[in-house]
């Protein structure tokens, strides 16, 4: 096979795998609190021996990176709804350790503990918030009533780098080992949700252009095996 062949091919693995993260995507587009990732590409070195035989060169996928840019905000008018105005994280907390979440859909569990809609607890400044049976809202600082009463804080939280968190779902992330998250000032807007920074036209384009470049690198494989193989094997079949 010729060394553009193998481009070619490579070329369309890498698509694939970036057809992969757009469908992620545009399923999560109305999860709220959903950050979308970004790929660069690379190219991949040969050894000596294939060096040796082909000339073109390889492509690959390259690290993925988390876009934390801040989605719409959505007003609900819901009680136990909480968007973040700004940077941070809410701590939730699970069977398998502390989790982190822009997604402020919360709900109040028939034990009265404040949680996801998993039913997850929800961290405050000092554990997980129980509601009583009051309306609930939520403060910009945070502070969580229930009915007059002050059940809690919400605890909003940051990390020293992006990249110490990592997807574990759609919207819910979790620390690297050894990063620790360090508490911030609260800032949020009880009654709404901060929406998915997914924006649909940019990913339908991105679609497109995606389907467009699998297309020619498919045709080009098709003319480099097919139409040059089959030429050189008749003009040598001639001599």
């Amino acid at each position: 096979m010729s060394g553009g062949a193998y481009s070619a091919l490579s070329g369309m693995r890498t698509r694939l795998e970036e057809l992969d993260r757009l469908a992620f995507d545009l399923a999560n587009v109305s999860t709220s609190g959903y950050k979308t990732e970004r790929a660069s590409k690379t190219a991949a070195e040969r050894d000596e021996f294939a060096i040796a035989l082909e000339a073109a060169v390889d492509v690959v996928s390259s690290d993925t990176k988390i876009d934390f840019s801040p989605g719409a905000i959505a007003t609900t008018g819901r009680d136990l709804d909480v968007a973040i105005s700004g940077s941070g994280f809410f701590e939730i907390e699970t069977g398998r350790g502390m989790r982190y979440t822009r997604n402020g859909g919360f709900q109040r569990r028939p034990d009265g503990v404040l949680a996801t809609a998993d039913g997850e607890p929800v961290m405050g400044d000092g554990g997980p918030i129980t509601l009583g049976t009051g309306v609930v809202s939520v403060s910009a600082d945070g502070t969580v009533k229930s009915g007059n009463a002050i059940v809690g804080r919400l605890r909003v939280v940051e990390f020293g780098s992006e990249r110490d968190l990592i997807r574990e779902s759609g919207s819910r992330f979790r620390a690297l080992t050894g990063a620790e998250p360090t508490d911030v000032e609260p800032k949020v807007i009880g009654g709404a949700l901060e929406q998915s920074n997914v924006s649909i036209g940019d990913r339908m384009a991105a679609l497109t252009e995606l389907s467009r470049g699998f297309e020619a690198l498919q045709k080009g494989v098709s003319v480099l095996m097919n139409d040059l193989d089959s030429r050189i094997i008749s003009e040598l079949g001639r001599r």
